[in-house]
């Protein structure tokens, strides 16, 4: 027999950073909102792998899924078969992801007044990165700017052939409200403009003219980035 002993497998904690690097310090210290990703993400984790801490098991996922997009369109099993993750941690970080859209989608206390075009991105951003596929969205807007309904209006390619402008005006003129915005998304990560996109922008914004309901800008997501075409001076000559 051997009487070897098995040397016990080894893992990386949180704890064998120094005080100063650790996340849950460092969250309880300045406020979660300074932290990376990564540092985040390893809170989660808990534990790293040989090699590799808790929070370099965070960065190499957000590298191999593409950021926290990448993570929230990713399957629980690709978050599950990357090293240092596992069954359990990877349903903590989808649970967690979850939980962020799902507070990002619910509805405020206070109506949100659209005053820059980061007031709009923010409302739709989290959710619209994380597609895989092209959506309209279409925020209805009362006189003083403030958001009173958000729907999705149309899912595929933004294509005036496709999409019937009027229906982008439906509930604005059911509700008598003073403004719109448009917002679409593109699932290759890239929010530049295309020329479909100033096109149909165009279209939109002369429908607009005629039932006397501005449109107060078209915003594309792309990658956690947008792009305002007003500010662009795209379609809105």
């Amino acid at each position: 027999m051997n009487d070897e002993k098995k040397e016990a497998p080894v893992t990386y904690r949180i704890t064998d950073l120094e005080v100063n690097e650790r996340p849950r310090e460092r969250l309880a210290e300045k406020g979660a909102k300074y932290l990376k990703d990564e540092e985040l993400l390893a809170i989660l984790l808990r534990t790293g792998i040989p090699g590799m801490n808790a929070v370099q098991v965070g960065q190499h996922l957000l590298q191999q899924l593409g950021g926290l997009a990448g993570i929230q369109r990713a399957s629980l099993d690709e978050v599950c078969n990357l090293p240092g993750v596992g069954p359990a941690k990877a349903a903590q970080i989808k649970a967690a992801i979850e939980l962020g859209r799902r507070l990002n989608a619910s509805p405020a206390d206070r109506r949100t007044t659209i005053s820059q075009p980061d007031d709009a991105a923010n409302i739709v951003k989290y959710e619209m990165s994380a597609l895989d596929h092209e959506e309209v969205h279409v925020l209805v807007l009362n006189t003083r700017n403030q958001v009173v309904k958000k729907k999705a209006v149309y899912i595929g390619s933004l294509d005036s052939t496709q999409v019937r402008i009027a229906e982008l005006f439906q509930d604005a003129i059911t509700m008598k409200a003073a403004a719109i915005l448009v917002i679409h998304n593109h699932p290759s990560g890239d929010p530049s403009p295309s020329p479909e996109d100033v096109a149909i922008t165009r279209d939109i914004v002369e429908a607009g003219n005629l039932l006397n309901i501005k449109v107060l800008d078209h915003l594309i997501i792309g990658g956690g980035r947008f792009v305002s075409l007003k500010q662009r001076r795209l379609g809105f000559e």
